[in-house]
This record gives structure tokens, C-alpha cells and sequence, in this order.
């Protein structure tokens, strides 16, 4: 069935195939050894075919198992609510809407002037706000650009440096949206574990040592595990991305305007490609699509082409909205309190969970808690589905086999919910 006798041959052949359904989701190729002396070629042949398949998105490979054809159009695990569930919803990631600013309210107070091709992609007043809000955090001379929310911002970051294949560094677990957006990209993930002080400094420095190009690192309010970067890893890791200058370092601080985190910065001073990526998604709601992203002059420039007036840049009516609402003394209150509603059922939970002898990672940052576990991960969320709860799972967040946990949304829990949540995650497991 599969024929060829040079790599891109064999590769348009599965391709082929695949889009015919002659093969079909789920279905096994042949092993290296087998295709390679049917079709009376070298190993390394098809060994290159596969790996173009994998790039390629069309076929995915699962170790001993072998490479397997993958369904590009299958949904996908995704963020948000599940409206139609009867279930307690503490897997959506989402901020309680309690505390989201009056979006109407601030565009009574906005004059809006009709923008037209070729005007700057920024408006003034919030690149002001932007950059003395970054300042600190940045090497000097940054510029400043917008994406339509975080996610968007390293995917065209990604694009304007790396090509399909390429190797990510990432945290692992990871957020769901990066997993996809690496796989959508043909990017390959490499996963770096963390533990309560963030990403750890050794794996990183074996990942970039086998050639990853890039970096995407959490400084606070890791998704999902909460994780914030110590000082101390924080100095390790830069000391790190020192060493490896031409990789590209993303650093995602989606949760800058409602941390409780100190911001340690692992960017080097004299780094090459660097980017710093803070979302208003989180602080304002998520159709608040906009995300301030800070970076060298190059990666400026580069992002820019993405973002011309004239293709994609963020609508200037929305800016003026986010501008409206961040520059108001109430805001700053409003997040305040956030911030210590927030914490507070954090805390709640951590201690309810305590008490029934649940580990969780304890003290830690955003919306979302982590319960890391010894048994499988999968079985224990379906047993909570039964008793009312829907929580996400460790599989749907790894970048390999390495993570079994839950994770849970803890932006509308209740006290009462905290209780009867650690004793059913306690008979769930026992």
C-alpha cells in the first residue's frame, strides 16, 4: 500500500493516503525495520519519511508503539466552561465574573475617533501605560507591541524565528493552550519539569543543549500547577539562557495584574530575542482579547510584520476600552480585592485538603491548584464526575507520560464546596 523509494516519496504517499482515509486515525505504519526492506530502501529513509509526517502533523509517534496516524480535525481538550454539564465546573480556568471591570461603563467614558489604515498600531495612552508598567522588568531599550491575548502573541512570536520541527522548551505539566498551539505550529514540545520554585534549571539546560530554539517560561501563577519562580531559580535559569544566546525566551506572565508573586525576571541583560508577554485576559475577562507584549527592537520588528495596519493588528476601539478601564484609580481597587479573593479560596482549599491528607501544591499563585498523584489520574477525575465534580486531569496538561494530577479552578469555589470537595477526592483516591 505504501510505496516510494525516497523520503519525500514515501512521505506525499502517506499523505495521500491519510487525506483519502484509505489510512485512518488511529492506524499504525509499518515499523522502520519492516517498510523499509519491503520497499527494498534504507532505514534511515523511512526514518525520514516519519519524521516529516510528524512535522507535518499527520501522523504522531507513541514510543514502542510506533507512529500512528492522527486525526487533524479532531476537537481537541480546550479551555473554558462546559455549559451543558451537570456537573460543578472547577476545570474551566475562567475568573469569577464577580470581579471583572464595568466594560460598559468605560466605554461611556470613551471618545472614540475612527482609525483608518496606516495610523500606528498602538494608541498612546496605553503603550504609555504599557512600558511603565514593563520598565522595571525589562533590559532597556524595549519596544512595545499588542496581540489579540497571550496565546496569539507566542504563536506569531514562535513563527517569526522558528520552522516546522523545531524544539520548544516548555514547563511540564503545560498550559493546555500551548500544547496545542505547538502542535498546531509543527513545533516540537520539550518538556522541562517544575517544582514549587518553577521550571527547573538543569532539565532546561539538557533541553537546550539537544538543540530547542526557543523557551516558553511561567514566572508566577504557573497554569497548572500555581508555581511561582523563587529569586533564587530565577537567577539559575537566566544564568542558564545566558549560555544559549540565539534562543528565542518567551516569558508568559499572564497573570501579572492579579499576582500575589514578586516578578523575578530570567532574562539576561544582553539577551539577543526575548519577549515578555502580560495578558489583560485574566484582570478584565476573556473576551478582553489583548495582550502587551514587550521585546527587543528585532523581535519588534519581526512581530510587526504580523501586526501591520493593514492585516491583524488589535482593534484600536478595543485598546481604547482596556485604556479606559487599567487607568482608573477604581481599577486598581477592583484588582486589589480580586487578588485577596482569590488567595483566600485558595487558601481554603489548600487547608481542606490538608486536613483529609491530600498533598497539593501549597502557597501557590493564579486560578487553578494542583494535586499531584501516585495513581491514575484519569480514573480518579471520572470517580469525582460520579460524585457531582468536573476537574481537568494531568493527561490533557502533559507534554510526555511524566504527569498524573488534577487541576481545579479555584476562582468560584465556596467554602462549603472546599469541604466536601477533599473528602471526595479523599474516597476517590483511598
Amino acid at each position: 500500500m505504501i510505496q516510494g523509494k525516497t523520503a519525500a516519496e514515501i512521505f506525499e504517499c502517506v499523505r495521500a493516503l491519510a487525506q483519502s482515509q484509505t489510512l485512518r486515525s488511529g492506524d499504525s505504519l509499518p515499523p522502520v525495520r519492516d517498510l523499509a526492506a519491503q520497499l527494498g530502501v534504507a532505514r534511515n529513509t523511512v526514518a525520514s519519511a516519519y519524521r516529516r509526517l510528524v512535522v507535518a502533523g499527520i501522523a504522531t509517534t507513541h514510543g514502542r508503539l510506533g507512529t500512528i496516524i492522527r486525526n487533524q480535525y479532531e476537537p481537541s481538550e480546550q479551555e473554558g466552561a462546559q455549559t451543558d454539564s451537570p456537573l460543578t465546573d472547577l476545570a474551566s480556568g475562567n475568573p469569577n465574573v464577580a470581579w471583572l471591570p464595568d466594560v460598559a461603563a468605560a466605554l461611556q467614558r470613551t471618545a472614540y475617533t475612527p482609525k483608518l489604515y496606516g495610523e500606528p498600531t498602538v494608541n498612546a495612552e496605553l503603550k504609555a501605560y504599557i512600558q511603565q508598567w514593563m520598565a522595571p522588568d525589562c533590559p532597556p531599550n524595549f519596544e512595545v507591541d499588542l496581540t489579540h491575548g497571550a496565546v496569539d502573541g507566542i504563536e506569531r512570536l514562535l513563527s517569526a524565528y522558528l520552522v516546522a520541527g523545531d524544539k520548544v522548551a516548555v514547563e511540564n505539566p503545560c498550559f493546555l493552550s500551548s500544547i496545542h498551539t505547538l502542535g498546531a505550529l509543527g513545533f516540537q514540545a520539550a518538556g522541562v519539569s517544575v517544582d514549587s520554585e518553577g521550571m527547573l534549571a538543569d532539565e532546561l539546560e539538557a533541553v537546550l543543549s539537544k538543540g530547542a530554539r526557543a523557551v516558553i517560561i511561567t514566572p508566577r501563577a504557573h497554569n497548572p500547577t500555581g508555581c511561582s519562580l523563587s529569586q533564587q531559580r530565577a537567577q539559575a535559569l537566566s544564568k542558564v539562557l545566558a549560555k544559549y544566546p540565539n534562543v528565542l525566551i518567551i516569558v508568559d506572565d499572564h497573570f501579572a495584574l492579579l499576582s500575589n508573586a514578586t516578578y523575578y525576571s530570567v532574562i539576561p541583560n544582553d539577551a539577543i530575542r526575548w519577549a515578555l508577554v502580560r495578558s489583560f485576559s485574566k484582570a478584565l475577562g476573556p473576551d478582553m482579547r489583548v495582550a502587551a507584549v514587550a521585546s527587543d527592537s528585532a523581535t519588534s520588528k519581526a512581530l510587526g510584520l504580523r501586526l501591520t495596519s493593514g492585516t491583524s493588528w488589535v482593534s484600536h476601539l478595543l485598546q481604547d476600552i482596556v485604556a479606559a478601564i487599567v487607568t482608573q484609580p477604581q481599577t486598581n481597587e477592583l484588582l486589589a480585592k480580586a487578588k485577596h479573593d482569590y488567595h483566600q479560596r485558595r487558601q481554603l482549599l489548600e487547608q481542606a485538603l490538608h486536613q483529609h491528607g491530600i498533598a497539593c501544591q501549597m502557597q501557590g499563585d493564579g486560578l487553578n491548584l494542583w494535586i499531584p498523584l501516585q495513581v491514575d489520574d484519569q480514573s480518579i477525575a471520572l470517580a469525582l464526575a460520579r460524585r457531582g465534580w468536573l476537574v481537568r486531569h494531568g493527561a490533557s496538561l502533559a507534554v510526555d507520560d511524566a504527569v498524573n494530577g488534577l487541576r481545579i479552578t479555584i476562582s468560584d469555589i465556596t467554602p462549603e464546596q472546599c469541604e466536601k470537595l477533599a473528602q471526595d477526592i479523599k474516597r476517590s483516591v483511598g
